[in-house]
Parts: C-alpha cells; sequence; structure tokens
C-alpha cells in the first residue's frame, strides 16, 4: 500500500506493506530514539507523536499513519534539549534507555497544560519504564524545570 507521511517535517511516500508497524517505519527512517521494549504498549519507549499526539508506536500499523504527520525526539530536539539537562542534573538517566519515551510524555505534558500538579505529572510518568532510577529523579526534573521555566528555580 502507498502512505504518504510527514516525519519530523518531510513528506515521505513510499509502498509499506499492510502489517508494518510504525515503530519499523520510522526506525528505517533513521529516527532511533524510538526504541522497541516491551511490544505490548505497556513501556512507553516506543512513543511518537502522531499529529501533535502521543502514541505507541508498537501498536499503530504504519498505513493508519497515512496522511497523518509523525513526530520523533530527532525533530524535536530544540524542544527536548533544554528539558533534558533537567533530567541529567537529577541523575535521572542512569542508563539513558528510557529517556526518549519519557521525554516525548513530558513535551506532551507541557504542552497540554504549563502548571501541572504532581499528580498529573505522575500520571505522565506511569507510562514509562524505568529500571534504573525509581521515577524519583525524573519527577524532580520534571519540578525543576517547570519552576525554571516559571522563573522560580535555576538549573
Amino acid at each position: 500500500m502507498q502512505i504518504r507521511i510527514m516525519l519530523n517535517g518531510k513528506t515521505i511516500t513510499e509502498e509499506v506493506s499492510e502489517d508494518l508497524l510504525l515503530i519499523d517505519w520510522v526506525r528505517s527512517h533513521g529516527c532511533y530514539s524510538v526504541k522497541r521494549g516491551c511490544e505490548t504498549s505497556n513501556c512507553g519507549l516506543c512513543t511518537v507523536f502522531m499529529d501533535d499526539a502521543p502514541v505507541l508506536s508498537c501498536s499503530v500499523l504504519t498505513v493508519r499513519a497515512d496522511g497523518r504527520r509523525i513526530e520523533t525526539l530527532e525533530g524535536l530536539e530544540k524542544e527536548a534539549e533544554e528539558f533534558g539537562a533537567f533530567i541529567a542534573a537529577q541523575g535521572a538517566e542512569q542508563c539513558g534507555f528510557c529517556n526518549p519515551g519519557m521525554i516525548m510524555n513530558a513535551i506532551a505534558l507541557f504542552r497540554e497544560t504549563s502548571e501541572p500538579s504532581e499528580e498529573e505529572i505522575k500520571e505522565y510518568l506511569a507510562g514509562n519504564l524505568c529500571r534504573c532510577s525509581g521515577y524519583e529523579g525524573q519527577l524532580r526534573g520534571i519540578l525543576s524545570f517547570l519552576a525554571y521555566r516559571k522563573g522560580d528555580g535555576a538549573l
């Protein structure tokens, strides 16, 4: 089937098989921040934005993205760069494997609400598997970033 998808600002038209998962398609186009973890929609490692909404690319067929806009961390580097420093400052990137999915979901949170509650932050983190840090560093990083953005804190 022929698809046309805008990936990180570049329109791609190509023939794909009907059973090709979106995770495999974006990785075939050099988007290696999108990682394969559980393959059961439980870990958040494969998070991408489809028309600005976070989706788990291991659970979406590429043909379902036809005519849509897909963004990965590679396409959001500018937006992610500043926030990523706050995660690192909290020691929350021990192995770094979960960071791309975690950052994608944090960006979705920041876009949705400028002042999320701690409970809302925890809800966004809940769909992301991190085996190293126990999520406290990520939570502190998000809180620090939000304080910085408001002018109440520093990196």
